[in-house]
């Protein structure tokens, strides 16, 4: 069977609120996040998903609605709705959030975001921003920088650093003999002093977005 835009929406929707949060929404939370009045509304998507094999319920447990993968024709068919669903724009992969406090390892994630009238590079790619040590420079948690991969960068410049091959830090960067000194642009923060060698230099940014 075929699947409709909407109903496309509503399985992202859960998808995606299960990935952030661990759990599934429950028929409010879709209502709300889908801008949906009617709970009988949410209750015929999730059905019509449920009956095309890529939702399952457990009805003797709360919150258990789990997502299944789409198997050949639905796989063609989300694919086809995702089509329809988005402008003709080239979208850039939101790959997870980046440390603007204390260093935290970064995690993929699906999201992409359409951003052709920013740049036409193929090389760039979004991170969110969490933690307030950029905020001298006008970056807040939850707003998104633009990041051109790159593996150097000049002194001053503001990157997306791996420290010890582990976890990734966006700090303005300067070089100092033996040392990589990590700067926060936040007056209350000291920087990050490492030796060079255990810093990579994964890009640089080049852009920031927020949301209101």
């Amino acid at each position: 069977m075929a699947l409709t835009k909407r109903q496309k929406q509503v399985y992202d929707f859960i998808a995606e609120f299960l990935t952030r949060n661990g759990y599934s929404p429950s028929f409010e939370e879709i209502g709300q996040g889908m801008k949906l009045s009617s709970l009988a509304t949410v209750h015929k998507h999730i059905s019509n998903l449920e009956k095309k094999g890529l939702l399952k319920r457990d009805y003797n447990r709360s919150r258990s609605i789990d997502v299944l993968p789409p198997k050949g024709a639905l796989k063609k068919s989300l694919a086809a709705a995702a089509a329809a669903a988005a402008p003709a724009s080239t979208s850039l992969p939101l790959l997870g959030r980046i440390a603007a406090g204390r260093p935290v390892e970064t995690l993929e994630n699906p999201e992409t975001i359409s951003l052709t009238d920013i740049t036409r590079s193929k090389d760039v790619y979004v991170l969110e921003v969490s933690g307030e040590s950029m905020i001298d420079e006008h970056i807040m948690s939850g707003d998104y920088v633009l990041v051109e991969k790159a593996q150097t960068a000049r002194n001053g410049e503001m990157v997306v650093a791996l420290i010890d091959g582990m976890e990734t830090t966006l700090k303005r960067m300067y070089k100092e003999d033996a040392q990589v000194r990590l700067q926060p642009s936040n007056a209350a923060m000291p920087p990050i002093i490492v030796p060079a060698q255990n810093v990579a230099i994964q890009g640089r940014v080049i852009g920031v977005l927020r949301k209101y």
